[in-house]
């Protein structure tokens, strides 16, 4: 018998090592490093030499070589349910007080004029920082506003507009969808 009391072993096919406790017959009683009594025969282990240096280069070499063969994980995105996926990226209110501090002084060509080019410039800020969803709040009024932004997007490619939730903006808003194709 190549066992004795107190020998540092290892378990051969398995992740175990440990200390001999007792020697009974041909059963040898193992604690292992978990604190549980395990009895194995003599050909399941192997005494272990130079046991602390060994270990420590055998978990260093094992930790090295996972690292090698580890895929890396794909970061978890947020998951949004498909309320959230619905809600716009952006929302432009162009309601004239929304823009401007008073409206003294300005006509109604004047209004017009800065909410459109509010909206255009929205647009290409959307287009450039690749926002799929906008939605244009223009309110119901006459609809003057809503044409005309209507025929703005109309001049844009890869751009489909529809009516805004009715639930959350009513009537009187429009949300335009970019076809964006991914970054090259």
């Amino acid at each position: 018998m190549k066992f004795k009391k107190d020998d540092i072993v290892s378990v051969l096919d398995e992740a175990i090592e440990g200390r001999v406790l007792q020697i009974v017959a041909d059963r040898i009683h193992v604690l292992t490093e978990d604190g549980f009594t395990i009895v194995y025969t003599e050909n399941d282990l192997v005494k272990m030499e130079n046991t602390k240096e060994l270990s420590n280069m055998s978990r260093i070499s094992m930790q090295e070589f996972i690292k090698e063969k580890e895929i890396p994980k794909r970061k978890k995105g947020i998951t949004l349910n498909k309320k959230e996926r619905m809600q716009p990226a952006m929302e432009v209110d162009l309601h004239i007080h929304q823009l401007v501090p008073t409206t003294k002084g300005m006509d109604n060509y004047d209004m017009l004029t800065l909410q459109l080019d509010t909206a255009k410039r929205q647009l290409d800020f959307a287009v450039q920082k690749r926002i799929q969803r906008v939605v244009f709040i223009h309110g119901i009024g006459e609809g003057v506003l809503r044409s005309e932004l209507e025929y703005l997007f109309k001049r844009y490619e890869n751009i489909k507009f529809y009516d805004a939730d009715f639930q959350k903006y009513g009537r009187g808003a429009t949300e335009v969808y970019f076809f964006q194709n991914p970054k090259v």
